[in-house]
């Protein structure tokens, strides 16, 4: 309905129901004849509507099957009491043209409020547009900035170009990740000493790196980080092991996340043992040997050295075995003892560890990486660990919090503090001799 904004006030909206075929005219007609004279000469309709205090009289209506329905609306620029007059008057029309007719008012509009509501919803979506677009540009713009700036600082280095963050030619430590995305996410976070191999291959630039530097490797938590890990324990001297969270990738990480994964990196050898990484050919010069003294003039034993003296012991006969005690009794297992010695042989070779209730049953079965974070978790009575990996002092500490009695491991690793009310039992103690 179209409306006069400079006149109108109010909009009176009724229905109308009539017993015959009736049209527009019929109706306009029948409104003005049955309210003249009705309402005084101050509110005569016709005299409204001339000095504008009444704007036009709009119907819409429609017949079917010898009946007609429709809607009137009136515009008004009277007073509210006037207003309802008029629209109370509407209800008096009791035929339009030679039928039947009924009247009925719906509501009276305050014209002013509907528009003063649709002002305010259409702010609201103006304004969330706008914030909306502010956040877009104003974070496109301290991204595109950022990386600006990242690439800017990021490097070709040695002979290979390795992807590199600026600090790799000067500092005593680097960290070795997958690839030129993890490098800019290091650095978005101001870590400047990493390092790409790009690929399985390890290119020769991060072996030569790996000979002097401190080495930390930080792969991503998925299969195709397990590989490159795999292929850096041989071919290169890592110092320390540390992955993203499972199936996450480094170059997507937060920097709370990257700091707590470098800050719980491992040792490579604990961490071989720890994952049981079986058919792993680490360098030589990642095993442990003797001390050697340092010869005078300060110079640096080199890697060409170590293999000498490792190639020359290699070639030395291995000592004489010594022979087996014959009369050593044989060891008696309890219940308890042979169902670990079963469970152990079935978990053997897989990196899995199954979780015992007071029982005696396995409860749940899970990755040995997986155990500690588990069990400080677990809220169920716990009885046994036995798991296909080595015992580690996080681990007996965790199970002593927990009221664990037994642990069962493949191999006993670094522990300084074992705890006297728990049982530790490793697959030597309980093989019969």
């Amino acid at each position: 309905m179209n409306l006069d904004p400079s006149t109108t006030k109010y909009l009176i909206k009724a229905k109308i129901h009539a017993d015959g075929v009736v049209e527009k005219p019929d109706v306009v007609g029948a409104i003005f004849g049955q309210t003249e004279g009705l309402l005084g000469d101050e509110l005569d309709l016709r005299d409204l509507q001339k000095s504008g205090r009444m704007g036009r009289i709009e119907v819409s209506i429609s017949s079917e099957r010898g009946k007609s329905t429709g809607e009137i609306g009136m515009p008004s620029s009277l007073d509210q009491v006037e207003t309802c007059i008029l629209a109370s008057a509407l209800e008096t029309i009791d035929r339009v043209g030679p039928c039947k007719a009924k009247i009925k008012v719906v509501t009276i509009e305050d014209v002013r409020q509907v528009k003063k509501n649709q002002i305010v919803e259409r702010a609201k979506e103006l304004l969330s547009a706008l914030i909306e677009e502010s956040k877009s540009t104003s974070g496109d713009l301290t991204s595109s900035v950022r990386e600006a700036i990242q690439i800017e600082e990021i490097v070709s280095y040695g002979k290979d170009k390795c992807p590199a963050g600026p600090n790799v030619s000067t500092s005593d430590a680097i960290i070795v990740v997958e690839g030129r995305s993890d490098v800019l996410n290091l650095l978005k976070f101001g870590i400047k000493n990493a390092i790409a191999v790009e690929g399985t291959n390890v290119p020769g630039t991060i072996r030569d790196l790996a000979s002097e530097r401190v080495v930390t490797a930080f792969v991503d938590g998925d299969r195709g980080g397990e590989l490159i890990l795999r292929e850096l324990l041989q071919t290169i001297e890592l110092d320390f092991i540390t992955r993203a969270p499972r199936n996450r990738e480094v170059e997507e990480l937060t920097q709370k996340q990257i700091i707590k994964a470098l800050r719980n990196k491992v040792p490579v050898d604990q961490y071989v043992e720890m994952y049981g990484l079986t058919g792993i050919v680490m360098p030589k010069d990642t095993m442990e040997a003797p001390a050697k003294a340092e010869p005078k003039g300060g110079r640096k034993e080199s890697r060409g050295d170590r293999g000498k003296e490792q190639a020359r012991e290699r070639k030395a006969p291995p000592p004489p075995r010594p022979e087996p005690i014959r009369d050593e009794p044989k060891i008696e297992l309890t219940d308890d003892q042979k169902l670990y010695v079963e469970l152990l042989e079935k978990l053997s070779g897989r990196l899995k560890a199954n979780i015992i209730d007071p029982k005696g049953a396995v409860i749940q079965e899970l990755d040995v990486k997986d155990l500690t974070s588990t069990l400080k978790g677990y809220r169920k009575k716990v009885k046994a660990v036995v798991f296909d990996g080595v015992i580690t002092q996080r681990l007996l500490d965790i199970a002593v919090d927990k009221g664990v009695q037994d642990i069962v491991g493949k191999k006993m690793g670094n522990v300084s503090n074992v705890p006297k009310n728990l049982n530790i039992w490793t697959l030597d103690d309980l093989s019969p001799r």
